[in-house]
């Protein structure tokens, strides 16, 4: 069977489905391409969140990329300067709930970002300067619990305003504009 493979970056305001059941209208990936029948996304991206999301006809292959072996890579603008005690202290791993249950994620990468890769654009406009400083951080994490980065950011007090997903693997935004969706003969993570 001829297996087809997507790298799209999504938009914010997408759900990272093809189908939703309830009765609010919401904006589906097909809406952004016409992708290939049984098309699934790995892993997932929340509503308000944006950034790199692959998507395959290959179960086997979406299960080994949402695995533990494999980097997800997220920029996060949050509410405030972040300090080096709360980057610490994501770096070594906090308390989330996780369905119910209380929930210590694993070791991560966090650091204070400086400059946004160019291929990161301006996006929906979260507030104005008038409502306080906001700072950006990088997060590397192996591990993908329901809406994690945003629940590991607001446990050290500084609760995320944009999340970008900009890398999974090897594979990146560079070279996408928002919206955009390749269709590649193999993902090579």
């Amino acid at each position: 069977m001829q297996h087809h493979h997507y790298i799209l970056y999504k938009p914010n305001g997408y759900l990272s489905q093809f189908v939703y059941q309830k009765k609010r209208a919401k904006k589906l990936l097909g809406e952004l391409y016409h992708f290939a029948e049984d098309t699934m996304a790995i892993g997932r991206l929340d509503e308000d969140s944006e950034g790199l999301l692959l998507l395959t006809t290959n179960g086997m292959i979406s299960e080994e990329i949402r695995s533990k072996k494999v980097e997800k890579e997220y920029f996060a603008q949050v509410d405030g300067i972040i300090t080096p005690d709360a980057l610490k202290q994501l770096e070594e791993g906090v308390v989330i709930g996780v369905k119910g249950t209380k929930y210590k994620t694993l070791p991560c990468v966090a650091k204070s970002l400086i400059d946004l890769p160019i291929t990161i654009g301006d996006g929906k406009k979260i507030r104005d300067d008038r409502h306080g400083p906001t700072s950006w951080l990088r997060i590397i994490v192996t591990e993908g619990k329901y809406r994690q980065v945003r629940k590991m950011t607001a446990a050290v007090g500084f609760p995320t305003l944009r999340l970008i997903r900009y890398r999974i693997g090897s594979i990146t935004l560079d070279q996408l504009q928002c919206g955009d969706v390749v269709e590649v003969q193999k993902l090579e993570y």
